[in-house]
């Protein structure tokens, strides 16, 4: 969890007025009726795919090799999936400006979520595993369905991009949901629970990790793939049950969320214990829907080599 980025001076009024501008054309595009939003949604996919083909080379290096036993013609309607969901995506958070509460309610629903009012009910504070996958903005509708002594949070990379990051922090806040910078991490976890704020907190852990980092290596979708296992570092630190986040789109617009429990005792396993059964669940999932994960992610860039390579330099 060695993220640097931080940004907690104030805005300049220039960048304060580009946030609430932007902001302003967000709402309004938001106020568009689902199915409204869609249409823009499938004008968007050709342009993106046919004319743009944004990411395309990395996309179907990516799903050719996670997928080496399916045809060209399976490969090829995974990756139009893929397109056609990344947009939905886009205007589905977009829609986060205007959705009231119980409109998100409607449209995501969890279940297994009284297990982490079980585990508040003992004093513990619960670590949620999630991937890029599905639509993982609305996941910060959580709060929503937790007992009134808790709250959620979520932990985030932080963008080179002031006014986008603060956009995104906007509508991310929709629904009550505390954000917490990657670096921050355990310094706001830790001050939480000195407060006796009953919390869970949502890890995005599938993004490559960063290159100073001492990553989990395991056999992903047929390769060889580093993890991030920050998480499980501060589940043990903190004492925190964990769970995953099992997510199925049942239609358009449509998601359910299933917490699968991971363990409620995360001192008692050993290292990498808990990484392993995440990235088993997410490929689980990812196999079953592939087209809702992240593909435009350039996921496999780095090797074993380059971060033996940034190690040793770091001992120079």
């Amino acid at each position: 969890m060695s993220q640097k980025k931080t940004h907690s001076s104030s805005l300049t009024w220039y960048e304060a007025l580009a946030v609430n501008t932007l902001y302003a054309m967000v709402y309004l595009i938001s106020l568009m009726p689902f199915k409204v939003l869609y249409l823009h949604s499938d004008m968007l996919f050709h342009l993106i795919y046919s004319i743009v083909g944004y990411r395309r080379r990395i996309v179907r290096k990516n799903l050719t090799r996670s997928f080496p036993e399916k045809s060209e013609a399976e490969i090829d309607g995974i990756e139009r999936g893929f397109y056609h969901f990344f947009c939905d995506y886009i205007f589905e958070t977009l829609k986060l400006a205007s959705m009231s509460r119980e409109t998100i309610k409607r449209h995501l629903k969890f279940n297994g979520i009284e297990q982490v009012a079980e585990n508040f009910s003992q004093g513990s504070n619960v670590a949620l595993y999630l991937g890029h996958y599905g639509n993982w903005e609305w996941m910060t509708s959580i709060g929503l369905h937790l007992p009134p002594e808790g709250i959620g949070c979520q932990i985030y990379h932080v963008l080179e991009s002031r006014v986008m990051d603060r956009l995104l922090l906007r509508l991310r806040s929709k629904m009550g949901t505390m954000s917490i910078p990657m670096a921050e991490t355990l310094r706001k976890l830790i001050m939480l629970r000195s407060e006796k704020q009953l919390h869970i907190c949502g890890f995005i852990s599938d993004q490559s990790p960063i290159i100073y980092n001492v990553p989990y290596w395991t056999t992903f979708l047929n390769q060889e793939t580093p993890f991030i296992n920050g998480t499980e570092h501060v589940a043990r630190k903190l004492d925190m049950p964990c769970y995953y986040l099992d997510v199925r789109r049942t239609s358009r617009g449509y998601y359910v969320g299933n917490f699968i429990k991971i363990t409620d005792n995360p001192k008692a396993l050993a290292d990498g214990v808990i990484t392993q059964r995440y990235t088993e669940l997410l490929e689980q999932n990812i196999r079953r829907q592939p087209e809702l994960w992240l593909w435009s992610h350039n996921r496999w860039k780095r090797r074993h080599e380059d971060f033996h390579n940034e190690a040793r330099k770091q001992k120079a």
